[in-house]
């Protein structure tokens, strides 16, 4: 539901947004285009012109209220050692929601194609547990491999690095 809300405020922001440009850049004598009297106001004077107050024209981050909690993994690195190419190598990552709001993890990426990680898309509710299977598949790599995994949630800070590494094997 907040997803659709997010989407809708967006959508009227971006139509807002269109709308106040085609308006400035049109050339209509009804419109805010002030271009003539901002060159006008530059060469006939040393001062710089007084701009408006323009509220549509803040660039300024959303604010994330999403309710913080704090996540503690068991282990934050794994070393499979000695692997060959071409295998399947899992680890299990386990985590406790130890924060007073409920954790959800807006998504864990590998740092390349051959780590893949798979975590809960569920709320975890504090004091739950859970756990980020990272499957690593070193196709072709050869000799001492580092990746990560980055979960993002709603915790503070928002980004959990996960570390495995490696010694690939040639077969």
């Amino acid at each position: 539901m907040k997803d659709k809300i997010q989407i809708a405020l967006l959508s009227v922001i971006a139509v807002a947004l269109v709308a106040l440009a085609v308006k400035q850049f049109s050339g209509d004598p009804g419109s805010n285009n002030n271009t003539s009297t901002v060159a006008a106001t530059k060469t006939a004077s040393s001062t710089p012109p007084v701009e408006s107050f323009d509220p549509m024209a803040n660039n300024t981050a959303p604010v994330d209220n999403t309710p913080k909690t704090t996540i503690n993994f068991a282990e934050y690195e794994h070393a499979f050692g000695d692997i060959k190419q071409d295998s399947e190598n899992k680890h299990i990552f386990k985590f406790t929601n130890t924060g007073t709001e409920p954790l959800i993890i807006e998504s864990a990426t590998g740092s390349c194609g051959c780590t893949v990680p798979n975590y809960p898309k569920a709320p975890i509710p504090p004091g739950g547990t859970g756990d980020i299977e990272v499957v690593y598949k070193p196709g072709k790599q050869e000799n001492a491999q580092n990746k990560t995994v980055t979960v993002v949630a709603n915790t503070e800070p928002k980004e959990t690095t996960l570390r495995i590494s490696a010694n690939v094997q040639k077969i």
